[in-house]
């Protein structure tokens, strides 16, 4: 049986497996389904339907589940999906999906997400990604692997974030911002590429250098965003491991719907 706190509420429709844990004073909701090792904290709120994997730690005063901010919600069945190991801080909110988007508002695996953080409905948030404390994701974001969203940013709806890129404090995310690329401010402005990023994840220097290429002809060498992705894709080729790069950076270019980042 699941370890839950004598002043916890669990409604019967509820499914926990049964090394979950639930604090004081939570509140489990009909339609929420968790994982084995799932810790959930004090006074939290999680509202079904929605799944939370294995093994996520769950903080104090975090409400998951949340019905959507959208008043164009009806109340259709939409869900909130959470994957494994994921750190969820105090006071966080994850709103599910609406029948306008796919009805599913989306969590990886393995993401460090601070306190006060807003996911709102329809997100697609990866895996490995670091949300400092008040980040805001608007509707419909579609956030990489391997993102940094620095404290107090705020991701516009419909924005996309590419893998491996890092937004600075306070930035104003409007536009979409490319894989690997660096960003801050408001307006926002590119400030070279999370080379630091991938030095950590164990790119090699040349895969580094490649992408340093990239972001030159995207940034710095004066083209037109249709000269740049010819002259990287030019680039094909010449560096071991380095095509996978370069698909990602040119796919990413050609699904962009809100422009990118200049």
């Amino acid at each position: 049986m699941a370890q839950v706190h004598a002043t916890a509420i669990v409604h019967p429709a509820a499914e926990l497996a049964a090394s979950v844990q639930v604090g004081p004073y939570a509140v489990i909701g009909a339609g929420v389904h968790i994982g084995e090792g799932t810790h959930i904290g004090a006074h939290c709120t999680l509202e079904g339907p929605m799944t939370l994997g294995r093994d996520n730690v769950v903080h104090a005063h975090a409400a998951l589940g949340c019905t959507p901010q959208d008043k164009k919600y009806a109340g259709e069945p939409t869900e909130l999906h959470i994957g494994d190991r994921n750190t969820v801080f105090q006071f966080c909110t994850f709103s599910r999906g609406t029948a306008q988007d796919g009805g599913v508002t989306r969590v990886g695996h393995d993401n460090w997400v601070m306190a006060y953080v807003h996911i709102a409905h329809d997100v697609q948030l990866g895996d490995h990604t670091i949300l400092a404390n008040n980040a805001t994701l608007a509707g419909h974001v579609h956030v990489g692997d391997w993102v940094i969203v620095g404290g107090l940013t705020g991701v516009h709806q419909f924005c996309k974030i590419g893998a491996h890129a890092m937004t600075g404090f306070q930035s104003h995310v409007s536009q979409d911002v490319p894989p690997y690329m660096m960003v801050s401010g408001n307006p926002l402005g590119v400030h070279g590429f999370n080379v630091e990023g991938l030095r950590r994840r164990g790119f090699s220097r040349e895969r580094i250098a490649l992408v340093k290429q990239m972001h030159r002809l995207l940034y710095r060498d004066g083209l037109t965003l249709d000269a740049a992705k010819a002259a990287i894709t030019a680039l094909q080729g010449t560096v071991d491991g380095g095509d996978a790069d370069i698909t990602l950076l040119l796919d990413f270019l050609a699904a962009s719907t809100r422009g990118i980042a200049r």
